[in-house]
């Protein structure tokens, strides 16, 4: 559900996966798993620093599929397993992801809530945050359902 017009700074989208709640959190308490699935579809991403505990810094790049390279810095403001991680975007745009892990009757609904600090960079953003935060829930289930060897 993504709402529309003035004052809008949150983007909120939600997918069930048919796993634990476990299984769905261990894909992104990795960061082996974590580097493979972050970010939209044709990404990829080299970590310099995954500290997953609350307070731990994330610092890596996100390789754009026409060659660019986008730095982050984060902080995982919250980790509790398994049931939610908060993640604070540090480096322009600033933001608040929240994702939350509950069980359901499929297996997991995955809820990401994403607030944008400013009114003015979630209007500017949104055309590439809506699809980009889908293909991350897609790159997620594909990983949860991933076998152990696959590349």
């Amino acid at each position: 559900m993504v709402q529309r017009g003035a004052g809008v700074t949150t983007f909120n989208t939600s997918r069930e996966i048919p796993a634990t709640a476990e299984q769905v959190f261990a894909a992104f308490s990795d960061p082996e798993r974590l580097a493979r699935w972050w970010g939209p579809a044709g990404f990829t991403n080299t970590f310099r620093k995954c500290e997953f505990h609350s307070g731990g810094r994330w610092s890596y790049v996100m390789h754009g599929p026409q060659g660019i390279d986008y730095p982050n810095e984060s902080m995982f403001a919250e980790v509790d397993a398994p049931r939610r991680v908060v993640v604070q975007h540090i480096s322009e745009p600033k933001y608040r992801l929240t994702v939350e892990f509950s069980s359901s009757a499929g297996g997991t609904v995955v809820s990401w809530s994403q607030k944008f600090e400013s009114e003015i960079a979630a209007q500017r953003l949104e055309h590439i945050v809506v699809p980009a935060n889908e293909q991350n829930l897609d790159r997620l289930c594909a990983e949860v359902s991933r076998k152990p060897g696959e590349g």
